[in-house]
């Protein structure tokens, strides 16, 4: 069926109408590891002393060269003769702005904030990207900088909402023990086209340790084994791709109904097909066979997705046990399982230590959604999962993480109805629904060898749409 309010977006003509009628314009993201066009402007407000060292070192790393256009600023405020605020000026459009605010100890300084955003938000280009830097409000003891630092979360997500043209902003807290290495791969998400779906967002950043940084971090993954179940189509064949694209090894997974077009994505993507209902009690032990047959009995899997998932909609009233248990069943219990089986150092082709466990959440799990209780437990319950299982395996190094998606244009939501389907693709900041690549992308920057000190976070991939927003 023809998508009625993007032909209203189609051409100036229709764009003009639609802008009359109240249409949401979307915007082409921009996607891949492209970063943004317009120089990266880098604020440090005054007194962020190591943290604000972290950020430029992370930057640097990235071979990112940021103008440093607001140097130092006063956290309180900068006065000019007649006592106003003077603001930086820009005299072209800009592709970013990192603001570390982690110095921000009082409301007051908060002002110090405002002085920066203001003149980038007005200057900032296409696909621009705002990322502030602040420090995770549980780590201090007093009451007036938790709540200051707690305030970057709500400017940040109100930010997001006002941006155009494809531009997004998100919030990294951090740690005094944070470094430059432990910040760069999330540094270097946030910029790239890689997060262009992910807007308003905040997580943590508390480690010191990166990982390892790949050789070539256009393959970060050479040499290393990446699962993804549920690979056969859709969201999950695009996770497959992103991970080949990036050097996986990879082995993709899928029931024995979907054998035909698992078998095509294999092919396709170089790795290997395992056909496997993950229900089944066995089924972590056949994964970790499958690679040790396949890649050698000293073969470890790096990373682990759990995309497979099912739904079975319908209103709570009219759910019986079978169409409840059988989602939760797919989407929760036998993820626990595999991960329980994996995490085992003796068994052969198991998790690797220094090894990546990522869930698939979704928005219904921290939103709930009308006959979705089934659907919406199961992806809460992931959250939950990863919440709890990263500290218990922290100390091998490995990580756990999950992304929760939003609407993302796939077959099965061109099924969803008219109406329905038209207002959650426009319901969020970006006015659009994503793609497979937007969650795939995500998923991998989770992945990632040096990606070490982001574990336990659970991020939406959502366009921050409105929805539990």
């Amino acid at each position: 069926m023809t998508k009625v309010l993007d032909v209203l977006t189609g051409n100036p003509v229709a764009k003009a109408v639609g802008k009359q009628l109240g249409v949401p314009q979307a915007t082409e993201l921009r996607r891949g590891r492209t970063l943004p066009t317009g120089d990266v402007v880098l604020a440090v407000l005054e007194g962020s002393g190591a943290t604000g060292n972290a950020t430029r070192e992370a930057l640097k790393s990235l071979r990112v060269s940021p103008v440093e256009a607001v140097r130092d600023v006063p956290a309180a405020r900068t006065t000019g003769e007649d006592g106003r605020a003077v603001p930086p000026a820009y005299s072209t459009k800009i592709g970013a702005l990192v603001l570390d605010a982690t110095a921000v100890a009082t409301v007051a300084e908060l002002e110090g904030v405002r002085a920066v955003l203001r003149p980038a938000l007005r200057a900032l280009g296409a696909s621009g990207r705002v990322i502030v830097v602040g420090t995770a409000p549980e780590l201090t003891d007093d009451p007036e900088a938790a709540a200051a630092q707690q305030a970057l979360e709500g400017i940040t997500r109100s930010v997001g909402k006002e941006l155009r043209k494809g531009a997004t902003a998100n919030l990294v807290l951090v740690s005094t023990e944070t470094t430059g290495a432990a910040l760069a791969s999330t540094l270097s998400f946030l910029l790239e086209g890689r997060s262009a779906y992910v807007s308003g967002q905040p997580w943590r950043v508390l480690g010191a340790e990166p990982g390892v940084v790949p050789a070539d971090p256009a393959a970060p993954f050479a040499g290393r084994v990446v699962v993804v179940t549920g690979a056969a189509r859709g969201i999950g064949a695009g996770i497959a791709e992103v991970f080949a694209r990036d050097g996986a090894s990879l082995v993709v997974v899928d029931i024995p109904a979907a054998g035909e077009a698992l078998t095509k994505v294999a092919n396709r993507l170089c790795g290997t097909a395992l056909q496997l209902d993950i229900t089944s009690p066995d089924a972590g032990a056949k994964i970790a066979a499958h690679v040790a047959a396949r890649h050698g009995k000293d073969a470890r899997i790096h990373a682990i997705i759990h995309n497979a998932g099912i739904t079975r909609d319908k209103l709570l009233v009219n759910t019986d046990e079978d169409r409840w248990g059988s989602v939760l069943e797919v989407n929760l219990a036998a993820e626990i399982r595999i991960n329980e089986v994996l995490l085992d150092p003796l068994v052969a082709g198991g998790l690797a230590e220094g090894g990546r466990i990522v869930g698939v959440a979704s928005t219904s799990g921290v939103a709930g959604n009308r006959g979705q209780t089934n659907y919406a437990a199961s992806k809460a319950g992931v959250i939950g999962l990863v919440r709890a299982e990263a500290p218990l395996v922290a100390d091998r190094g490995i990580t756990v993480n999950a992304v929760a998606p939003g609407f993302i244009e796939t077959e099965m939501t061109d099924k969803i109805p008219f109406a329905t389907r038209e207002f959650a693709r426009r319901f969020n900041s970006l006015s659009q629904g994503g793609k497979p690549v937007d969650v795939a992308e995500t998923i991998a920057y989770l992945a990632a060898p040096d990606s070490g000190a982001v574990t336990g976070q659970v991020i939406r991939v959502c366009g921050q749409s409105q929805i539990g927003a």
